[in-house]
């Protein structure tokens, strides 16, 4: 006999913790739908995200480098896939449910903008006197508004669950009955996984990046960040015969291997500590399970801010951004006075919504490619490889994104 939804949902009673996330519980979505016959509810969400455009798109946005700089160097798209595979193996190794925290992960950047972080402080700025820009919420707005998939409604219509994990820094209480809800103030344990996967993945893998262009040197490395001369220290004891390239690379995987170990060995403690039996139990608490221990957050710091000096804002990374930045500036006010450029979905944005906030969910959506294009079409060639496409408008305090404000997240 086939496996179908009921066996999967008897399958994870049998084998995931008490306090993980259940298919068979969770609170729906705001369109009903019949269950599906082979899946489970967040395997049916895991495939909605695979299959939507913005996911698509996540392959020419920047994580780090402006897309196109070279072919090894990562994309949004690969960053994603990455997260996603790190969060599945700490859930696995906490029994929690893999799918939904797989599913978050895999959704977690479908807001984005072009351009990385540079391109959210600019449309953050854009939208300075209209509500602003972050794309934790436009994440959201994706999968409930702006894909348009569905006969019957709007968005992508994934379990609350799911939406739950997207929100990040936003508690989310949307779509589910208000009496269910109102005492949470937690995420799932899928959810900050995940979350805390997408952190793992960036120290690790811009790190690999910085060092594959050049920019960053081992050497360098050894005398200022800690956790790099462990992992290093750790290599050399149990390897020799390693290319120098070789030995990088695997350097990198006990970084993440040794990330990984410190969440699932600490948050096993703070589970066992905090006594909590059900899903729901976790979103009551004060604080967060997930977590590292204290010592490794102290070494995680110490890389944040050495990547920071040396990776994200060197020139030759920090200034191509910024140019390429600039080309939104005049998009914006192109597409504010010639609402019907953008074609009919944003057109009805335009009356539902207010025209600012459509021309910015229509300038999010774009690839880093896409702008360029639009830009050389739009305003020729030389204006855009000169740079003087317009000035952006200050940063009003109270609009601060998390990429300017430096909460936590800021290169995910």
């Amino acid at each position: 006999m086939p496996c179908d939804r009921l066996e999967l949902e008897k399958r994870e009673q049998q084998i995931l913790a008490p306090y993980a996330q259940l298919s068979c519980e969770s609170l729906g979505r705001v369109h009903p739908e019949d269950s599906p016959e082979w899946r489970t509810e967040f395997q049916r969400d895991r495939d909605r995200v695979i299959h939507s455009r913005a996911f698509r798109r996540l392959e020419y946005k920047t994580q780090v480098f402006l897309n196109g700089t070279g072919d090894h160097l990562r994309t949004r798209l690969t960053h994603t896939m990455e997260v996603a595979g790190i969060a599945r193996n700490i859930a696995r190794a906490l029994r929690l449910n893999e799918d939904l925290c797989e599913t978050v992960a895999l959704a977690h950047d479908l807001g984005h903008a072009p351009f990385g972080h540079k391109g959210e402080e600019a449309l953050n700025r854009l939208m300075v006197d209209h509500g602003g820009f972050e794309h934790n919420v436009q994440s959201l707005r994706i999968v409930e508004e702006l894909e348009q998939k569905y006969p019957g409604f709007p968005g992508l219509n994934l379990s609350w669950e799911t939406r739950e994990g997207l929100a990040k820094h936003h508690l989310f209480k949307g779509g589910a009955k208000p009496e269910m809800t109102r005492s949470f103030k937690q995420p799932s344990l899928e959810a900050q996984v995940a979350n805390l996967a997408d952190e793992i993945a960036y120290y690790s893998h811009d790190l690999d990046d910085g060092l594959e262009s050049g920019l960053i040197s081992e050497n360098h490395l050894k005398r200022h960040v800690e956790i790099w001369r462990l992992s290093c220290d750790q290599v050399e004891k149990n390897t020799s015969s390693l290319s120098k390239e070789g030995r990088r690379y695997f350097v990198i995987r006990c970084l993440i291997d040794d990330m990984a170990k410190d969440v699932v060995l600490t948050t096993e403690q703070r589970i066992e500590s905090s006594g909590v039996g059900h899903s729901n139990e976790v979103r009551c608490l004060s604080e967060k399970l997930v977590d590292y221990s204290f010592e490794r957050k102290r070494w995680n710091a110490e890389l944040r801010e050495y990547l920071y000096r040396n990776l994200y804002y060197n020139p030759i990374v920090h200034e191509p951004n910024l140019k390429a930045v600039r080309m939104l500036v005049p998009l914006f006010h192109y597409y504010m006075e010639h609402p019907d450029k953008m074609g009919a979905q944003f057109g009805r944005q335009d009356v539902e919504q207010g025209r600012p906030r459509a021309v910015c969910n229509y300038l999010a959506g774009m690839t880093d490619r896409f702008v360029m294009l639009e830009c050389q079409r739009l305003f020729g060639a030389e204006l855009v490889q000169g740079g003087n496409m317009g000035e952006l408008p200050p940063q009003d305090e109270t609009l601060k994104s998390p990429v300017v404000t430096g909460k936590k997240h800021e290169p995910s």
